[in-house]
């Protein structure tokens, strides 16, 4: 198989998050045959059909997902669902025609929050990816505690247990895309 292009989208827009540090990790760690580009949502304008032209952030977002093989979704939990964000990002691209930009793509998940890490928020995240013909991957999942340790001031993850978890999963979604072709 070549190299398997990921886009990675976090939640969360807060310099410091935990979740952006997990994919930082995450891209420079990917295993051998795997590429990660980290999205820029951050300037991304909630969706609104009543717009006459496309955002540019829109269009940068969109040129990355049409390059991406797979996805790898950082989620944040915001009361118990997911951040916003993350959903936004989902609801623009899931606009363009016939879905082209999300249908049928593998997806890994992850996310660092509060006592049960992220788990209520990929719960619903899943669901989406339902409709979205979004196709992800179902073990291992990656839920972490973000005040647990295991992150740095800046948001870096230091946890070698989270590490290897995360490195696990980047190998499982390689080995997932590769099943879905």
């Amino acid at each position: 198989m070549s190299t398997l292009k990921v886009l990675a989208i976090c939640g969360s827009l807060r310099r410091a998050s935990t979740n952006m540090g997990l994919l930082r990790y995450a891209q420079a760690h990917a295993p051998e045959g795997m590429s990660i580009t980290i999205a820029d949502i951050g300037a991304l304008p909630f969706f609104n059909a009543d717009l006459s032209a496309k955002p540019a952030a829109a269009t940068q977002l969109f040129a990355q997902l049409a390059e991406a093989d797979a996805l790898l979704l950082a989620c944040p939990e915001y009361n118990y669902s997911m951040a916003p964000a993350l959903k936004n990002a989902l609801d623009w691209a899931s606009r363009e025609p016939d879905n082209h930009l999300l249908a049928g793509k593998p997806v890994a998940i992850v996310g660092a929050g509060g006592g049960m890490g992220t788990s209520r928020a990929q719960y619903h995240l899943r669901q989406t990816c339902v409709y979205l013909d979004l196709h992800p991957l179902q073990k291992p999942e990656f839920f972490a505690n973000a005040f647990a340790g295991g992150f740095d001031a800046d948001g870096n993850l230091i946890d070698p247990k989270l590490q290897d978890m995360l490195t696990q999963q980047l190998a499982a979604l390689r080995a997932w895309a590769a099943r879905l072709g």
